[in-house]
């Protein structure tokens, strides 16, 4: 029953987010984006402690038998990893809005539409992961080692994406299966014209924006899954993090680059959850367990640090 109720709340506030709020397509200002960030990052919060209740009283299936206070500190966890690894997918984002000349004004449709298709995705890739932990254990290590290596990659690099939708496979395919139109029209997504169906470059872009959000995915559902394995709390922080990615997109877009050291702290997190997973087996076969004040804190410090460090070099660049 939580779990109905859970996707019930979630479209219809995608509903009233399209047919209400942003039913006129509009420019979305720095102001209204951080207003919007602001209310998904409380409502994010307000559910954990939604969370505690259902599993203070006994609501919620409890598999792991976690504690009201372990279920709210898992579920805080996969949320700011979920959301601190948007960063980058924020990034790629605006790349292909950029190469398919996207005016900022449709953005948010093609965001909607790609928040629904990420849900499904994810909830796809998530029991899938969940499914092959139960029925392979040792996949764990893969889990573990692959993250680890995804943040020493992301160490290496240096901010720069060689991503080139206009070039990529993706876009060949979607030609090959339906020709695309030159223009835009308004915040059509398809268009029928002389009796055949034609995508709009909104369309396209959705197209890129979804395949690419499955490869970030490929990271980000092994980090969450090395903090719990329990169904509704990695489904549920996965997807309140991917409601708040629209707003933050609009609001951190134009300044994505003012938090340049931002990165190390993804890799710090991403090597302490890899490490978290590579012990994974050790851990329960002996019956232990990180604390859990410990795992918050590094995710939460570390994200800390990377902020402030990156707006101290910002402040004395400038003097």
């Amino acid at each position: 029953m939580v779990w109905e109720i859970f996707l019930a709340v979630v479209f219809v506030l995608l509903a009233l987010d399209l047919g209400g709020f942003n039913k006129k397509a509009h420019v979305i200002s720095h102001k209204e984006a951080a207003k919007w960030t602001a209310f998904w990052v409380s409502l994010a919060l307000a559910f954990g402690g939604i969370l505690y209740w259902l599993f203070a009283h006994g609501h919620i299936d409890n598999p792991l038998n976690y504690s009201a206070q372990t279920a709210f500190s898992k579920y805080l966890q996969g949320y700011l990893v979920e959301l601190s690894l948007s960063v980058d997918n924020i990034f790629v984002i605006a790349v292909i809005f950029k190469a398919f000349s996207i005016p900022q004004k449709y953005q948010h449709r093609v965001l909607f539409w790609g928040i629904i298709g990420a849900i499904v995705f994810r909830a796809i890739m998530i029991f899938f992961g969940l499914w092959l932990i139960e029925k392979m254990e040792w996949i764990t290590y893969l889990f573990g080692a692959f993250l680890i290596y995804t943040a020493f990659n992301m160490l290496r690099s240096h901010g720069e994406t060689q991503f080139d939708p206009k070039n990529s496979k993706i876009l060949k395919a979607v030609r090959k299966l339906m020709p695309v139109t030159k223009g835009l029209h308004g915040q059509k997504l398809i268009i029928r014209r002389m009796g055949k169906w034609l995508a709009t470059p909104l369309f396209v872009a959705l197209i890129v924006i979804e395949f690419t959000d499955v490869l970030f995915a490929l990271d980000s559902i092994p980090a969450i899954l090395a903090i719990t394995e329990d169904p509704f709390i990695v489904f549920s922080s996965n997807i309140m993090a991917i409601l708040g990615l629209r707003s933050m997109y609009f609001f951190l877009a134009n300044v994505i680059d003012k938090f340049a050291y931002l990165k190390y702290s993804l890799t710090a997190i991403l090597v302490f959850v890899g490490i978290k997973m590579l012990l994974h087996g050790y851990l329960k076969k002996n019956e232990m367990d990180l604390p859990e004040w410990l795992s918050l804190s590094v995710i939460v410090s570390s994200l800390a640090a990377g902020i402030l460090y990156s707006l101290y070099k910002n402040k004395t660049s400038k003097n």
